[in-house]
Formats: C-alpha cells, sequence, structure tokens
C-alpha cells in the first residue's frame, strides 16, 4: 500500500512538490520570451528529477544504506560532508540533467511553434466564410 511504504510516499511528495515549483517557476518568468522560458524551466526540472545512488554508513560498522534520490540533493549532501567520491558523480549527472532538460526545452519550443509556410496566390472567393478569408463581416439588424 502507498501509504505503508514511506520511500513510495516520499518520492510521490517530490514529484507533486516539484511540479509545484516548475509551474510557478515558469509563471514567473512570464516576462522572458517563450524559448529563454521553457529552457530554463526544463533545465530546472532536469537537475530535479535526475536520479541518483547513494551510500549512507549505518551506526554498524561496516553496514551501509543504499538507494536513489535526486542527484541534486546527493551532490549537495556530500559537498557539505566534503566528500569528493560522491559528489563528482552526482554533481556529473545533475550537469547531465540541465542538459537533458534544456534540449527537451527546445524541443518542446520547437513542436509548439506555429509557422505557416503555406501562401495562398489565389484570389480571395466572395462565397468564402469569414474564418477562411480571415475579413470580419459586420453583425446586421432585420
Amino acid at each position: 500500500m502507498l501509504l505503508s511504504d514511506s520511500m513510495a510516499l516520499l518520492w510521490l511528495t517530490y514529484i507533486v512538490l516539484s511540479l509545484v515549483v516548475l509551474g510557478a517557476g515558469y509563471l514567473g518568468l512570464a516576462f522572458l520570451p517563450r524559448l529563454p522560458r521553457l529552457i530554463i524551466t526544463w533545465m530546472v526540472a532536469g537537475v530535479m528529477w535526475m536520479p541518483s545512488r547513494f551510500r549512507l554508513p549505518l551506526l554498524e560498522e561496516g553496514e551501509y544504506y543504499t538507494g536513489f534520490a535526486p542527484a541534486v540533493m546527493v551532490a549537495g549532501v556530500a559537498m557539505l560532508e566534503r566528500n569528493a567520491a560522491s559528489m563528482v558523480p552526482a554533481a556529473i549527472l545533475v550537469m547531465v540533467g540541465a542538459l537533458a532538460g534544456g534540449a527537451a526545452g527546445v524541443a518542446v519550443w520547437w513542436r509548439g511553434r506555429r509557422v505557416d509556410h503555406r501562401h495562398d496566390t489565389r484570389a480571395p472567393d466572395r462565397n468564402a466564410s469569414p474564418e477562411r478569408t480571415g475579413k470580419r463581416r459586420e453583425p446586421m439588424i432585420g
């Protein structure tokens, strides 16, 4: 069950909170054009969602707890502990996540842009609807 498994609940909470942070960040960057806004948002998403393996010593001598956590968390804890052996792989994964997120942002921008390359050289049809001709019809009463 989800509530009895604390790791699944922890990851679910992290995912929901990260989506809230990404949504707020995207809306907070509304002053930027769409391309840099998407790149920054997706780079932050890549950093937040890149997983990394970690290993923590337990109280008993020679025993360790291993698991998965976001690479930025692993790198941050390793930096605070001055543990270069753990920090280097996690920092590399953080950079890979940022680059992958930036590439995803560019892909979303590229796919979402709407450029109409079709040029209609025909004369406009007099019986065509206003939606097709782009002209507005004034309403008539009576």
